[in-house]
């Protein structure tokens, strides 16, 4: 992809977003970064009634799908599983003739009650990511590269201050995307995205 063309579509679905301290500051965090779009299903779609047409011109115009969302009962939001349902149609999204999503990069962006040592076989039986396979192997059946996810943890825990740093941390993460150039073999080593950020921080510290 090239640097300048690389476009980011954020596909958020926060049935109570107002309520969300979080995700209002990841969404702050991102606000007026070139490149992104932010699409509030919820917003867009109270009544589901998703408009697959629509959403699929959204996904030709970008290079990068955020599924940003906050984990209910370890899955997404009834919506988000709508639009997958609606929008990733057999023969545009895959199957035959289905490549029109080939290529272009996928991941959640999540926000989780939990801590990240809840999440451990000895917490809730299964990692986080683990929750998500069917994500994971949704974007592999449409021919997408699937990242690990971007997660803030404990967020009944977190301060203030610790909200609107995720928003920053958040916000340099869609920046080094749509920089291009990234190493997507090295970021697929990483458990969540927020490591391999962390990882870079450190090396660039050394």
């Amino acid at each position: 992809m090239e640097t300048s063309k690389i476009k980011v579509l954020i596909l958020f679905a926060h049935p109570r977003f107002e309520k969300s301290r979080v995700n209002r500051a990841l969404v702050k965090g991102v606000s007026n970064l070139p490149g992104v779009t932010l699409h509030d299903l919820y917003e867009e779609y109270p009544d589901f009634n998703v408009d697959a047409k629509r959403e699929k011109e959204f996904l030709l115009n970008h290079q990068i799908i955020i599924w940003q969302h906050p984990l209910y009962m370890y899955g997404a939001p009834a919506l988000l599983k709508q639009w997958i349902d609606m929008v990733l149609e057999h023969g545009w999204a895959h199957g035959e003739g289905g490549n029109n999503l080939r290529g272009k990069v996928a991941f959640n962006a999540l926000t989780a009650g939990g801590t990240r040592d809840a999440y451990v076989s000895g917490g809730h039986g299964y990692t986080l990511r683990e929750f998500f396979i069917s994500f994971e192997q949704t974007a592999r059946l449409c021919n997408m590269v699937y990242l690990p996810p971007f997660v803030v943890h404990g967020t009944y825990l977190l301060t203030d201050r610790q909200v609107e740093e995720y928003g920053r941390v958040y916000r340099n993460l869609l920046e080094q995307l749509t920089k291009g150039g990234t190493g997507l073999r090295d970021i697929l080593e990483h458990e969540y995205l927020n490591d391999w950020l962390e990882a870079g921080k450190e090396q660039a510290d050394r």
